[in-house]
């Protein structure tokens, strides 16, 4: 077994961020090879992901990355065990390289899409597997949208203090866009953050939720007269739809207006008229 001097060891610790008795021992038994020793570190974090794969990672940060401010924007959230390892220097340092993914991935969507993204000519998986040799703890990508909008349209984002609630809002607009619109954009986004509708619309409540709820409300008015049955039902799920679609729900800096009725108002004032085209939040726990 080849001796390894103290400078080889700070030499190894310095390339992988490995604590010195890991980096120590990674040299001895690959003979002072420092591309073998990194291997061996990383198959170490490869390791700890295998045996920890049941572990539940409920723990992280949402990340947003501001590609094209207002054009170009990501949303992920990364993900570990506990609120300690996620305060950790090393998971912040990954995240602030996420965004660095973030920027290079051009998937509209999917967590495997951003992890396999190359970046120096290292995948994000890969760093995930480096960290995770430090934390020893499960680190996974929760979720990753992407919005890219031409023209006048904006997109519009938001995370939460405590970086467990991540929101983004792509609005079309038929005219220029200004700095009173923008606002109310980033104010629908914390409002999405606070309320979490359910869907946009009534069109996007799948018809399997709306079934059950005119069930539930059906129910509720069970003996009363047959021929007002059905007038309290459609008022039910009326009520149901305004408390838990976007555009339909009490604004919440405002609740005697609606979300589109703020946005609406907005528009109108920027001399041009704009609508809610999606959103997606995330959120961690």
């Amino acid at each position: 077994m080849a001796e390894i001097s103290a400078g080889g060891g700070m030499k190894l610790r310095q390339m992988s961020g490995q604590g010195m008795m890991d980096c120590k021992k990674a040299l001895e038994e690959t003979n002072g090879n420092f591309d073998d020793a990194m291997t061996l570190l990383r198959k170490k974090g490869l390791a700890t992901l295998n045996k920890r794969a049941d572990r539940k990672a409920s723990e992280g940060k949402i990340i947003c990355a501001e590609i094209e401010p207002g054009k170009k924007v990501a949303l992920a959230s990364l993900c570990c065990e506990t609120d300690f390892v996620a305060k950790s220097e090393d998971f912040v340092a990954a995240c602030e390289l996420l965004k660095k993914y973030m920027a290079g991935c051009t998937a509209e969507s999917g967590a495997d899409a951003l992890g396999g993204t190359v970046v120096g000519g290292k995948n994000f998986s890969q760093v995930i597997t480096d960290t995770v040799s430090k934390t020893g703890e499960k680190m996974e990508i929760g979720d990753y949208a992407r919005y890219s909008v031409s023209g006048s349209g904006f997109v519009s984002s938001y995370v939460h203090f405590n970086n467990k609630i991540g929101v983004m809002v792509e609005f079309e607009t038929e005219g220029a866009v200004n700095s009173e619109l923008k606002s109310i954009g980033t104010d629908i986004a914390m409002h999405i953050a606070a309320i979490n509708p359910m869907a946009l619309d009534k069109s996007g409540i799948d018809s399997a939720t709306i079934e059950k709820e005119r069930a539930i409300a059906a129910e509720q008015v069970k003996g009363k007269p047959a021929n007002i049955i059905d007038k309290i039902v459609d008022g039910k799920m009326n009520k149901f739809f305004a408390e838990n679609c976007l555009v339909s729900q009490p604004f919440v800096k405002d609740d005697k207006k609606t979300v589109e009725q703020v946005l609406n108002e907005a528009a109108k004032k920027a001399g041009t008229k704009a609508k809610i085209k999606r959103f997606v939040r995330f959120e961690i726990g």
